[in-house]
């Protein structure tokens, strides 16, 4: 069995879904899951219907420019008498009709109902596009088969369950299904993180065990830089499970964090191509790859905050106050991009995607000292040097360094 993933962007209007069976027929595509993302921005849209839900309950104008832009693609794909159009309006009529009757106030259960439409719809026209173009398939809903506990948005896998739902898998056929989603033990949707479908194949492809898994992007490949931010970024041909993992800690946005770590656990090597250029074999990472070429990666992260925290006294930062400290950015969701530890005080570069900060700020200043500077540049260097360190922070305005092995981090104000 294979797994492919494809993301918005290679499903974002008519043409990229046609592209999809072009990528499908050079490649090949017997005994394999297709795992899909929502089309383009819809999850950006998805999430305005839910703050519009809380803010002043008017969501509709959300609703139908959604629904505007799919039947506006629908209507590339196929003939107005097809079924897919009743099945895509239905999509639309069970989002209204839970809007209108939820009685939760919880945002992350709200969020994770409403959001997981995207996936749902993207797969349904995805799959029965590939069915009118003669690559014939079987559209399932992943909700069936991964199951997570109910931490919304954020959803834990339980794996024995989710194992044994796919122990009767019929793997000499072609399925489509939705990346980004889950259900918990009340089938209520639950999401795995944002870019959680890139996780998502790596769940099935692990619980199938697979004989590889490929995510289909717009760039070659794994690249050693973002090419957004770095103009000499080259394609790694070959990366380790371990190496890959560093990157996506750090925040390479190629990879999803978790989506490694079940690969790793049976070996099944992954391939990162292009659905632009299919032909072209892409970023190969597999067990005891050596990094090829071995070159300096470089990861940017914008906009994320300098957290300084003291003891009021000035005596050391013992084991008692790190374990309380971190114990509030789990609670909160806070990620942690860089850790630096002196005598009397933390340094921590963090992430703040779910808008906690201020009210980790609020726990903290209770016991502690706090320095914050906002809206700050992390960069990332594995396998550095002093030249490269040099030049990257000549003439910039340097708040924290550190090199740990071969791994070189500074922290960098931009507004200064």
């Amino acid at each position: 069995m294979n797994v492919y993933k494809f993301g918005g962007a290679s499903v974002k209007d008519a043409d990229s879904i046609k592209n999809v069976v072009n990528v499908l027929r050079t490649s090949g595509y017997n005994n394999t899951v297709i795992v899909v993302s929502a089309m383009g921005n819809t999850t950006n849209e998805l999430e305005e219907i839910v703050n519009s839900y809380f803010v002043n309950n008017n969501y509709s104008d959300c609703i139908e420019k959604i629904r505007k832009n799919h039947f506006e693609i629908l209507s590339q794909l196929f003939d107005y008498k097809e079924n897919i159009f009743t099945i895509i309006n239905k999509y639309f009529s069970d989002l209204y009709t839970f809007l209108k009757k939820n009685k939760s106030q919880n945002y992350n259960f709200i969020y994770d109902q409403i959001v997981s439409f995207g996936e749902l719809i993207s797969s349904q026209i995805v799959s029965n596009y590939l069915n009118k173009s003669g690559i014939i398939n079987t559209w399932i809903d992943i909700r069936d088969y991964i199951k997570t506990d109910n931490t919304y948005r954020e959803g834990k896998v339980i794996w024995k369950l989710t194992e044994k739902n796919f122990e009767n898998f019929d793997t000499s056929k072609v399925y489509v299904t939705q990346g980004f989603l889950a259900a918990d033990d009340n089938y209520f949707s639950v999401t795995l993180g944002r870019e959680g479908s890139d996780y998502s194949a790596a769940i099935i492809a692990y619980c199938l065990q697979a004989e590889k898994m490929i995510i289909w992007k717009d760039v070659p490949g794994v690249m050693n830089a973002d090419p957004k931010y770095f103009k000499e970024a080259q394609l790694l041909k070959f990366i380790s499970y371990e190496e890959t993992i560093e990157l996506s800690f750090y925040g390479a946005s190629v990879i999803h964090p978790k989506t490694i770590q079940p690969l790793q656990q049976k070996e099944i090597p992954l391939n990162v191509r292009s659905f632009i250029y299919p032909e072209k074999k892409g970023t190969i990472i597999k067990k005891g790859a050596t990094i090829d070429p071995l070159i300096p990666c470089f990861i940017l992260k914008k906009d994320i905050h300098l957290l300084t925290i003291s003891s009021r006294d000035f005596s050391f930062m013992q084991e008692k106050n790190l374990s309380y400290i971190f114990n509030k950015l789990s609670v909160l969701n806070i990620k942690v991009t860089m850790l630096n530890i002196a005598a009397v005080s933390i340094s921590l570069c963090v992430e703040d995607k779910y808008n906690n900060l201020s009210k980790l700020i609020e726990e903290l200043e209770i016991f502690f000292k706090l320095n914050i500077i906002k809206n700050v540049s992390l960069y990332t260097i594995r396998h550095s040097n002093a030249e490269i360190q040099h030049k990257l922070k000549s003439n910039k305005n340097v708040l924290l360094e550190q090199l740990v092995k071969n791994t070189y981090q500074v922290v960098i104000n931009d507004s200064l």
